[in-house]
């Protein structure tokens, strides 16, 4: 009798004895608090970014914990204030956080092709009668929040380059987040709205398509302090740059992280953000700093 207990729950005792010890080394770690925009929801955020934190504590000496910031501006004092160490910026927010203090790219994740690139999209219903960008000069088109690279910025830019101004739309809206951009065109509540690439090809299949794709744009940056210990930006470099997503026992790993991250990271240097930081200065019709301020 003893025996059949011992062989049903000697496993599941080994395991809380091993999981025990691990989360005690973890705690051993000094914390790092992982910073975030808002991307998305905060549910689907925390399922999306938390097993890369998980990975970053098991390959490094730091124990990472993941701080979602409510808007995209908190995220951007968190790291100057130091409640963040490391954040997952967008382009438009690490620019800011680039002309304020100087804060510095480390990486930048790769996309399906092997390249530091991503696009912006702007989506309408399946059913939507609009063929082309200058079809929606007096319509109603929802945009993410006004510090996002992929849902307002270079949408913005997009149009103005299709010879739509902002004002030619009927009706226009800035969002929380991407997701729900998507559900509000969805709902006919907009007829267009700008979303990031990984956010059309999500929705593509509940009834949106894309009306237009963007140029490439440099991928979302890594950031850190001008003054991080050389140490921690070290080890966060190594644990990451040496997954290689053709190596099965590497995808494996980076298959349970958001989409944006599990091709895998190059480096990433200020240069690569000067388009970025050009664009926001000169966006016509004031889209530069006086809508990221």
């Amino acid at each position: 009798m003893w025996k059949k207990v011992l062989a049903l729950f000697l496993p599941a005792l080994l395991f809380m004895l091993l999981f025990s010890q691990e989360q005690t080394y973890s705690m051993d770690k000094p914390l790092v608090n992982f910073g975030v925009i808002p991307r998305y929801n905060p549910v689907v955020m925390y399922k999306r970014y938390q097993p890369i934190m998980d990975y970053l504590t098991q390959n490094t000496p730091y124990r990472f914990e993941l701080k979602i910031s409510r808007d995209y501006p908190e995220a951007v004092r968190f790291l100057k204030d130091g409640v963040t160490r490391i954040s997952s910026l967008g382009d438009v927010t690490f620019s800011e956080a680039n002309f304020q203090y100087a804060a510095v790219p480390i990486l930048r994740p790769l996309n399906s092709d092997g390249k530091p690139f991503y696009r912006s999209a702007i989506i309408v219903r399946t059913d939507s009668p609009l063929r082309s960008v200058r079809d929606l000069r007096g319509k109603s088109m929802a945009f993410g929040s006004a510090h996002s690279t992929s849902s307002n910025l270079i949408p913005r830019y997009f149009l103005w380059n299709h010879g739509v101004k902002i004002q030619d739309l009927g009706r226009w809206a800035n969002l929380g987040h991407h997701d729900a951009v998507a559900k509000a065109v969805l709902k006919g509540q907009f007829d267009a709205g700008a979303v990031k690439d990984v956010v059309a090809e999500k929705y593509e299949g509940y009834g949106l398509r894309v009306l237009s794709w963007s140029a490439p744009i440099p991928s979302v940056p890594f950031v850190v302090r001008r003054d991080a210990p050389p140490e921690f930006v070290r080890s966060v470099k190594q644990a990451l740059l040496k997954l290689d997503r053709n190596n099965p026992e590497h995808r494996k790993i980076m298959d349970t992280w958001d989409d944006e991250f599990k091709y895998g990271f190059a480096e990433a240097t200020v240069d690569n953000y000067r388009e970025i930081f050009r664009m926001i200065r000169n966006i016509p019709a004031g889209c530069g700093f006086g809508c990221h301020r």
